[in-house]
């Protein structure tokens, strides 16, 4: 008869079959991967910037990019759209401030942008369905659609305009990024030394969208602008795609003083992709490529000797990962609360991405990174839509209430 060896009085034997009534805690990412996009069959994910539109539009126009089939040179198509299990989408309607000096009109461009998003949508009524409320986002999902909603990006669209905003709002628009690069005469940007904020009219723009049911996006806006419209607005504000600047020192990202304010207001801050905006190290070895690029120049080197030199540069860099995408949300979660945090990639408007995070199809990977660090799936719910959703109706529910008062 064989000895049986005892473990502080129990038995291996009895060990062995006690751990085997319990599940490993340590699956494999094709296990969390699994589980997330499980999870996502319940809730939709929703994106809160990508820039195909305008993309589409360098190509030449709807009829030039079949958005059906891959499309190995962009970021984004209805196949990988799938792939990521994306719910709902915020395309951007993407003005370049170039606009303000010469060519189109900032507004005739934001209204081409805003047609193409339609035209797109309706070419393929199978996959994509328009969305202009929560409740249409979540009828569509349940139809298995993916929700397109309109975004403009950059507040100088509306041309200095309150009529402008209005009509806007009418076609659909449910943000307005109050700015771009470049700061306007009513808000100031994320680039501008200057430390002013919102202006009195760009008061005034932030309560009208209030009453108008559009978002106040303050992703590209500075400090000072962030908690100007914080303290003017009464709805929830988005920032749609911009991460964390304790993580990254980059002025586009969002800092904790900032952010703190965010719960009280009731928003979201829905985490960037772009590398320089997730990795200290790439961002530092951009202001290098940067920086040498200038003294180049300054000694005199024609632009194909910057341009080479520039380009070797670049293939050198650090690159970002998907695991510092993460981090970001993790800290937006530490110091604004889980109910406050989202995705905002800006695929295709984002010429590098972080590994891993290569494409909408993608979005799974991010979400299953979450639930290895032991997230609920109860909070990765929150952070792949319903958080979003949240913000929708209460701006929903606040415009309501203002144009009821104003009778």
């Amino acid at each position: 008869m064989q000895a049986v060896r005892r473990l502080g009085g129990w038995t291996v034997s009895a060990v062995v079959i006690f751990l085997a009534g319990y599940p490993s805690n340590r699956l494999s990412a094709q296990d969390y991967r699994a589980q997330a996009l499980r999870i996502l069959k319940t809730v939709p994910l929703i994106d809160g910037h990508n820039d195909i539109p305008d993309a589409i539009w360098e190509r030449g126009g709807l009829d030039s990019v079949d958005f059906a089939v891959p499309q190995p040179k962009l970021m984004t198509d209805i196949p990988r759209l799938r792939r990521g299990a994306v719910g709902g989408q915020f395309w951007a309607a993407y003005v370049p401030v170039t606009t303000m000096d010469s060519g189109p009109h900032p507004a005739v461009y934001a209204l081409e942008q805003i047609d193409l998003i339609k035209r797109l949508c309706a070419k393929y009524p199978r996959d994509l369905a328009m969305a202009y409320r929560a409740a249409d986002v979540e009828r569509n999902f349940a139809a298995g659609k993916v929700s397109c909603l309109i975004g403009i990006e950059g507040g100088h669209a509306i041309e200095n305009s309150l009529g402008a905003l209005r009509m806007f709002a009418a076609l659909g628009v449910r943000y307005v990024t109050l700015t771009h690069w470049r700061s306007l005469a009513w808000a100031t940007a994320s680039t501008d030394t200057a430390r002013r904020g919102l202006s009195a009219f760009g008061r005034q723009v932030v309560l009208e969208m209030n009453r108008l049911g559009v978002l106040v996006d303050l992703s590209h806006v500075n400090d000072a602008t962030m908690s100007d419209a914080l303290h003017t607005t009464r709805a929830p504000v988005i920032f749609s795609h911009s991460s964390a600047r304790a993580l990254t020192h980059h002025a586009r990202d969002v800092p904790d003083s900032i952010l703190k304010l965010v719960p009280a207001n009731g928003g979201i801050v829905m985490v960037n992709f772009n590398p320089g905006f997730v990795s200290e190290a790439v961002r530092l070895y951009e202001d290098s490529v940067e920086a040498r690029g200038h003294a180049l120049r300054a000694a005199g080197a024609d632009s194909t000797t910057v341009a080479d030199s520039t380009k070797a540069w670049a293939a050198r860099a650090p690159k970002a990962t998907l695991q510092q995408v993460a981090d970001h949300v993790d800290h937006l979660r530490a110091v604004a609360g889980v109910d406050h945090v989202g995705i905002g990639s800006d695929f295709d408007g984002i010429t590098e991405v972080p590994v891993g995070l290569e494409d909408v199809s993608k979005f799974p990977d991010l979400i299953a990174e979450l639930l290895r660090r032991g997230w609920s799936e109860q909070d990765v719910k929150k952070v792949a839509g319903l958080n979003i959703l949240r913000v929708l109706r209460r701006a929903e529910q606040v415009a309501a209430e203002l144009k009821t008062a104003s009778r």
